[in-house]
């Protein structure tokens, strides 16, 4: 389970890779304003081309650097568009629309999303991982680092990380042992917990 930032391609292409499914979030598409709607241009797998809102074929041009494949228009065409102004305003009147080479994961992430399965278990987010989160940040006094260095950091992290699966591990075993009393325990030590000052371990 992870968040719209972690739908990336080439996160995408990892866990799909690795025989998992990636359960996320909608991503808003990142478009401007008074423009033709990104959905406008679809792609044709068979021909490898991008069909634009009236109906034009984007030939492939090239593939940069970043992993994008670009798609460009004819500008004798786009000269005379009646849209054109909703397309684009380069000088010479050329359309081009990037996708990457790794898309079609990102697709898969998408398709995944619209399952019941996965839909359900994204749900479970905010009761695993974003709690996980919820009490680093208020217990373990990590809204702040204070440490500037990557690798003193990353060690700064794996500490307190620790600490929360040691803390989680314990709970574990005295439910085990004590099923009785866990529920009184627990609640006898988060009262006790909540008025004790919490100081971070640097």
């Amino acid at each position: 389970m992870a968040d719209s930032a972690y739908k990336t391609p080439h996160i995408c292409k990892k866990i799909f890779d690795d025989n998992r499914v990636l359960s996320t979030a909608y991503k808003r598409p990142q478009t401007m304003n008074g423009v033709h709607e990104w959905w406008k241009y679809v792609y044709d797998e068979h021909y490898d081309c991008i069909i634009c809102p009236e109906f034009h074929t984007l030939e492939y041009s090239t593939t940069n650097r970043d992993g994008y494949r670009e798609y460009k228009s004819n500008p004798e065409i786009c000269k005379n568009c009646p849209t054109r102004e909703l397309c684009t305003h380069s000088k010479d009147h050329v359309k081009v629309v990037q996708r990457h080479i790794w898309k079609d994961y990102e697709e898969l992430a998408d398709d995944a999303r619209y399952t019941p399965k996965y839909a359900d278990l994204y749900k479970q987010r905010k009761e695993t991982i974003e709690r996980v989160f919820a009490d680093a940040k208020e217990k373990h006094a990590m809204r702040y680092t204070p440490y500037r260095v990557l690798a003193q950091v990353s060690n700064w992290v794996r500490l307190k990380f620790a600490t929360m699966n040691l803390k989680k591990f314990a709970k574990r075993k005295w439910r085990d042992n004590h099923p009785s009393d866990f529920f009184s325990f627990f609640s006898l030590f988060s009262n006790l917990y909540v008025k004790t000052p919490v100081f971070a371990l640097n």
